[in-house]
This record gives C-alpha cells, sequence and structure tokens, in this order.
C-alpha cells in the first residue's frame, strides 16, 4: 500500500495533495456548532445593530487563523454579488482564505510562484507591475466580490497598484509594527521574505491606503495576521467604526518571526 501511493505521489504529486489532505486535521476545523453558527450569521444579516467584534466569529475549516469565519460574517452583513474571488499566495491550496469558498460554488483565481499545484491554480509570480496584467490574461472582473493578498512582502504595493474594485480585500499584516505607525517596506519587485519582521506593511499604512482607496477596516484576525476591509459605502452603519488601536491586534506567538538583524529599509507612508 505504501509503494503504491509513493508510485501515485510521483505521478499525480499536487492531486494526490488535495485527495489526501489530512482528514483528521479538515474534520477538527469544521465547526461542532454550525447549525448554531447559521443562525448568528442569519442573525447578523438582518440586524439594525453594526457588527462590532468580528474575531467572535472566527472558523478555521480550511483557513489558517480564523479567516472562513470573519469572511461568512462579512459577506452576512453585506451579502453577495457574483461570488467571485481572487487569492494570490494560496501555496498548494489546501489552507487558505478561498478554499472554502472554492467547496461553497464560488468561482475565481488562485495564483502562487511554486511549481508542482493543481491545475486550477495558476502559477504565477505577482508584483506590482505585472498585476493587472494578470487579471486581464485570467479575466478577472472589474467589480468582484472578494480579493486576499498574502505574498510575504508587497502585499501592500500590490494592492496599491490594483485598479479593479472588489468589495472586501483580505491582506496580510505586519503587526510587529505598532498600529499608530505607516511603515511600508521599499518596494523590490524579486523581494523574497527571509523569516524575520522586515516584510510588508504596518495596520495604520494598509489603513491609510484602504481610505485612499474607498475602503474601511472592520477587522483583524485575533492571532494578528490578516486585516479585513469592506467598501466604505458598503460598511456604512453596518460595521462599529472602532478605532485603529481597538481594532489591531498583536502577533500570536505561533507565527512571531525572528528580529530583522538590521533596522530595514523602512519606508513612512
Amino acid at each position: 500500500m505504501k509503494a503504491l501511493r509513493n508510485i501515485l505521489r510521483a505521478l499525480f504529486p499536487a492531486r494526490l495533495r488535495e485527495l489526501t489532505y489530512p482528514w483528521r486535521e479538515r474534520l477538527g476545523r469544521i465547526p461542532l456548532n454550525c447549525a448554531v453558527d447559521l443562525r448568528v450569521l442569519r442573525r447578523l444579516r438582518w440586524s439594525r445593530e453594526p457588527a462590532e467584534d468580528l474575531t467572535v466569529f472566527e472558523k478555521r475549516i480550511f483557513s489558517q487563523n480564523g479567516e472562513d469565519g470573519i469572511i461568512a460574517a462579512i459577506f452576512a452583513v453585506i451579502g453577495t454579488t457574483d461570488r467571485y474571488f481572487v487569492e494570490f499566495g494560496v501555496e498548494d491550496g489546501a489552507v487558505c482564505n478561498t478554499a472554502l469558498l472554492l467547496r461553497q460554488g464560488w468561482k475565481g483565481l488562485q495564483m502562487d510562484s511554486r511549481d508542482g499545484n493543481l491545475p486550477r491554480i495558476k502559477r504565477e509570480f505577482v508584483s506590482a507591475e505585472n498585476i493587472s496584467t494578470l487579471f486581464d490574461k485570467y479575466g478577472v472582473p472589474n467589480v468582484f466580490d472578494l480579493l486576499s493578498i498574502d505574498i510575504d512582502g508587497n502585499d501592500f504595493w500590490v494592492w496599491k497598484s490594483i485598479t479593479r474594485q472588489p468589495r472586501v480585500v483580505v491582506i496580510e499584516y505586519n503587526a510587529a509594527i505598532p498600529p499608530q505607525e505607516t511603515r511600508v517596506i521599499r518596494y523590490d519587485p524579486s523581494f523574497r521574505w527571509d523569516g524575520t519582521d522586515y516584510f510588508g506593511a504596518g495596520l495604520g499604512a494598509l489603513e491609510k491606503l484602504g481610505r485612499e482607496k474607498g475602503y474601511r477596516l472592520v477587522a483583524c484576525d485575533s492571532r494578528g495576521v490578516n486585516a479585513f476591509f469592506v467598501e466604505a459605502s458598503l460598511a456604512r452603519d453596518k460595521f462599529a467604526p472602532l478605532t485603529l488601536e481597538a481594532l489591531y491586534r498583536p502577533l500570536g506567538a505561533p507565527h512571531a518571526p525572528k528580529p530583522h538583524s538590521g533596522n530595514g529599509d523602512w519606508l513612512v507612508y
């Protein structure tokens, strides 16, 4: 049996990863109180009170830090339109922010720079210079429901370059930077994260960029990894106007990177 498995892994590495992704881990992520969650989400959809702390909705089904639940809560509030997503930095697609949506019938584009992935995951190295070309190449609509960015480096600069209008944006932030600071790494299209705290942008820089692009920050996950933005016109009166400091979450211990050997070449946005 083990020999057959090794042969199949050699012949179909990406497909086998998806088929044999540890089922116990997947079952462990499925919320036991799923029916209760659905009732809560329906109540949230029709509530006249603005949504406040979205971390209470965190659920890890296929996402890494509870993003599945926060995304569900946001769309329970604002509704969906085309149920189309774009996510880049998905690795092999087993653990990412759009895997659950794909299984719920959403359509979209997943991209990653690594080799050997499933055919549905497009092999592309994303940069600020090529993101518009890639969107054109794969027929991304001008307006769509969800964009998720997780490339461990130039996330800020790529989002800044995007001219299309997703209704919701999920983007990684650098929680090692205090929220009131607007620091961001200097743009380098060939940047590769070295595992230190020199990457991406602080929440303050992303919140400022989001406002310039017409978005409002509505949540950060409790582990201090991702920030959630909603188009400002949709967020009005539907999400409580919390301060940047109230929304900020520090980086959880499992994700804490080692300090950079130098001060890093930071820009203030």
